[in-house]
């Protein structure tokens, strides 16, 4: 992985240390920086349920919830029946621990999803947990419960089809949530971003976001991210036809950039489930539906849904529809939710490639390790392709279980959620 001298994105710790860095934990969704990219080396490339499987831990229920690893212990939150829960399973493949941190699961998108789909995070030494059904607990890593709240409770009864699956953001000491959901009347729609003190659960501040549009987010489940560097930091929500950047201190609005859904061709059942990626001095905005993807740069001020000059590139379709865009080594790899892979210049957008992978519906994000992009199709199907300009297929590996989660890398190992285990996949001692 290229290392930024001056760009942090978003760490679960704040990154907590160097050292931490070194041990290469996988502390959130999408890891340490929020953006898919690991510096382990020496990874499988092909595997199976059977081929460079050091353990398997069955789950008692499906999920599209990333596991999310920290030194030995691994943790993801899962249905059990009715309940969810969040486990606590070592890297050696047995169970730590268990809590059930609320009750009352609904199965949405034909059986895809459910209310243990937000992933947790961790700093080493709490793991917080967010249920669709609103409920956010705050766990020791050894299982002990330090604090529970519903943020219906807080901020309003939640109007959201699939419940609210969007992951909440670690940074430090403090941990933030977009609640966008609701549709119809714009100036009726519930849309708050809060910033919670994570060791006890109490509010900073609440921000609401105001948006014109319409009926996007009943059905959305992004996340939101955190860009740093020298100059910039902020909260970068994405939602109800906008992605909009939030002042870390107050919430306070800096820029948004709109356009997503263009006015002109207005799609009602838009929403967004991608969610923004950033990497060294841009961000790269996914839209829906076939939509348009936009890198911006992170100086962007006001409302600069039309200002070119905002822009590094502008791509007026090929959106992915559910996998949030990957950035490395000055290449964006956007997954399409058919499983096409088109790859462009980060600076100025010209495409290398459009190519086919696995002729399947594509849920997970795509995570790059040690010059390898992983791609994971929702049959298990994982396609591992050559990181580069050309395009070139490795290997594809079929885990003969349904998957939706995106892998977590950390330790030598991938760890890959299916619907019906957590596998640890590494190369044989």
């Amino acid at each position: 992985m290229k290392r930024f001298a001056l760009f942090v994105l978003g760490s679960a710790v704040a990154l907590a240390s160097a050292a931490s860095l070194r041990a290469e934990n996988w502390p959130q969704w999408r890891g340490a920086r929020l953006d898919g990219i690991s510096a382990e080396k020496d990874l499988p490339t092909k595997f199976s349920p059977t081929e460079n499987v050091a353990w398997r831990f069955p789950l008692p229920g499906p999920a599209g919830a990333s596991p999310v690893v920290w030194d030995n212990q691994v943790f993801l939150t899962t249905v059990d029946g009715n309940d969810l829960t969040l486990m606590c399973i070592g890297t050696d493949g047995k169970l730590q621990w268990k809590q059930v941190v609320s009750e009352g699961n609904k199965v949405v998108r034909d059986g895809e999803g459910n209310s243990a789909s937000p992933s947790p995070s961790t700093d080493g030494k709490h793991v917080w947990a967010f249920m669709a059904n609103g409920t956010l607990a705050c766990y020791t890593v050894d299982g002990k419960e330090v604090w529970k709240l519903n943020v219906q409770d807080r901020y309003g009864k939640l109007d959201i089809a699939f419940g609210m699956t969007s992951s909440p953001v670690l940074d430090g000491d403090k941990l933030y949530l977009q609640l966008i959901h609701g549709e119809g009347n714009p100036d009726t729609r519930e849309a708050v971003v809060v910033c919670l003190d994570a060791a006890s659960g109490k509010e900073i501040w609440k921000r609401d976001r105001p948006s014109d549009g319409k009926n996007e987010c009943e059905h959305s489940y992004a996340s939101p991210i955190i860009y740093r560097d020298a100059k910039h930091e902020f909260l970068l929500t994405h939602g109800a036809d906008y992605a909009i950047a939030h002042r870390l201190k107050d919430g306070s609005e800096i820029f948004r950039v709109g356009n997503l859904n263009p006015k002109g061709n207005y799609n009602p059942t838009l929403r967004f489930v991608a969610t923004p990626v950033a990497a060294e001095g841009m961000i790269v905005i996914p839209s829906a539906k076939n939509g348009p993807v936009f890198c911006l740069k992170p100086d962007a001020e006001g409302d600069v849904s039309f200002q070119d000059a905002a822009y590094f590139w502008q791509r007026e379709r090929d959106t992915p529809d559910v996998p949030s865009p990957l950035v490395h080594d000055g290449i964006v790899y956007l997954c399409r939710e058919n499983g096409n892979l088109i790859t462009v210049d980060a600076k100025t957008g010209e495409e290398f490639y459009t190519q086919p992978t696995v002729r399947d519906r594509h849920r997970a994000s795509p995570v790059y390790a040690d010059g390898h992009i992983y791609l994971t199709a929702r049959n298990g199907n994982i396609t591992v392709v050559k990181a580069g300009k050309t395009f070139e297929i490795v290997s594809t590996n079929d885990m003969k279980e349904s998957i939706s989660a995106s892998p977590a890398i950390a330790g030598g190992t991938i760890y890959i959620r299916t619907f019906d285990a957590l596998y640890a996949i590494r190369k044989a001692k």
